[in-house]
């Protein structure tokens, strides 16, 4: 089968999957998950899914809140199936952080008999152990405890390597079961978690769709429809809330299907462009910074979705802009002085300031005369780029969405300064090698004064 924009949206989540597929876009693309279950009591069957890969001696991965949540249940299934087992339950007081002392934990738990990873959680808990499974070859199965997040299947873990947010390359679980009897019972803020990171789409896909105007990058029209799909069933999700605010059975379900599909839209491309703009960088920016004061991290979809809703305002104001000055963006292009830009990163970036620099000197993103030519690009085809910058959704429409749900609205809601805002519009663009707004603006030489206008913005009540 040939996927196409025209049969995209008919294909099942499981007609996605195990197949090399031909795309319109010119490629194949191919997912190594077997199979997605997504229904209610699907933890029942994790001792036949076992059995039918003859797997032996699964090691259980959990923390504390996952192990009440569906872990026990797990547990006691293998037991009564005699399934001999492992159990690794992380001991954290606070959300468990990505990182090597976590991999690390993780890693020791593999003994010589283990043959399957059996993970019981979401976001970060897969997003380990779908690294740990490159590095030992040891596939996973993983039982989902909430609809947070779009990583499930994306090739890419989300880590904080070396102090910085890194996407670092992964397999993929083996099968995935989302128990929509154990999903409904996740905190709502881990709800309201996966649908910020879903509306954090909506910016990403026009992100993209600016870069191929610019970059000439490369683009997949089929994925990025199953991103809109995705978001499209998240969003009718948000008008199924009962009176007490919480989700219906066939809502969480939506929720949980549009996350896993914008998970193989990324894979299918072979990097998060689907997913993944610039309300995702200044999500990874707030984080380092709360890493850094020894502040527990807030969910990463909570911050997308505050992140969501400030891109969508910046496009709102650039498709408004006056003429632009490009004799002054060259002079600032001209005027770049490295040795000031790395003591601009160590101020702001601080313990992760070496990767950014290392990172920036390997993609020679700082190159004057690549962005002299950028720009020159830019200032020719200005409306085609203006017709990209309004075609993304309204701010109306996604802050809408988030006050509908309940979600929070402003930074200020979730305790997050406006120096870190107003920073991470300056330099959030330094996370990653991917093109979006915030690259253009800092092209242009705007980007202090968008902060500025971020600034005014979010010092008003409900601006």
């Amino acid at each position: 089968m040939k996927l196409s924009m025209e049969n995209v949206d008919q294909l099942g989540i499981n007609e996605l999957l195990g197949q090399e597929m031909e795309c319109s876009c010119g490629k194949k693309h191919y997912m190594e998950v077997d199979k997605v279950i997504i229904q209610n009591g699907a933890v029942e069957l994790v001792a036949d899914i076992l059995n039918k890969y003859n797997y032996k001696k699964p090691l259980v991965v959990c923390d504390k809140n996952t192990y009440a949540a569906a872990g026990e249940k797990v547990i006691g299934i293998l037991d009564a199936n005699k399934i001999s087992h492992k159990l690794f339950v992380y001991e954290v007081e606070r959300d468990l952080v990505p990182d090597e002392t976590a991999l690390g934990q993780m890693l020791v738990q593999v003994e010589k008999d283990t043959d399957v990873l059996l993970v019981v959680g979401s976001g970060v808990l897969n997003d380990l152990a779908k690294f740990i499974s490159k590095q030992t070859k040891l596939p996973e199965i993983l039982v989902a405890t909430a609809p947070s997040m779009d990583g499930f299947v994306s090739n890419t873990s989300a880590l904080t390597l070396n102090n910085l947010k890194s996407s670092v390359s992964c397999n993929l679980p083996q099968v995935i079961i989302g128990d929509v009897d154990i999903l409904k019972k996740a905190p709502n803020r881990m709800i309201l978690a996966g649908l910020g990171d879903m509306i954090g789409k909506y910016s990403a896909l026009t992100d993209w769709d600016l870069s191929l105007v610019i970059n000439n990058e490369y683009y997949c029209g089929p994925s990025a429809q199953i991103s809109v799909k995705a978001i499209e069933k998240c969003v009718d999700s948000i008008n199924k809330l009962g009176a007490n605010g919480e989700f219906d059975d066939e809502a969480i379900k939506n929720i949980m299907e549009g996350l896993i599909r914008t998970g193989i839209a990324m894979s299918y491309v072979g990097n998060s462009r689907p997913a993944s703009g610039c309300e995702h960088h200044m999500s990874h920016y707030w984080e380092s910074m709360f890493l850094f004061m020894g502040r527990e991290a807030l969910l990463h979809g909570t911050k997308v979705g505050l992140t969501s809703i400030l891109v969508a305002k910046i496009y709102e104001w650039f498709a408004q802009e006056g003429p632009l000055d490009f004799a002054v963006a060259e002079a600032k292009i001209r005027a770049f002085d490295e040795a000031d830009w790395q003591k601009k990163m160590h101020k702001f970036y601080q313990k992760a300031a070496p990767e950014i620099i290392a990172n920036a000197k390997k993609d020679r993103r700082n190159d004057v005369e690549q962005r002299l030519q950028r720009l020159a690009f830019i200032k020719d085809h200005i409306a085609e780029i203006m017709a990209v910058v309004k075609s993304a959704q309204s701010f109306s429409l996604v802050e809408n969405i988030m006050s509908k749900a309940g979600a929070p609205l402003r930074p200020q809601d979730v305790g997050i300064e406006k120096e870190i805002v107003h920073n991470s519009i300056l330099v959030a663009h330094e996370v990653r090698q991917r093109y979006t707004i915030l690259n253009m603006l800092n092209d242009l030489g705007l980007l202090e004064k968008y902060a500025g206008l971020v600034d005014d913005f979010i010092g008003n009540d409900r601006g």
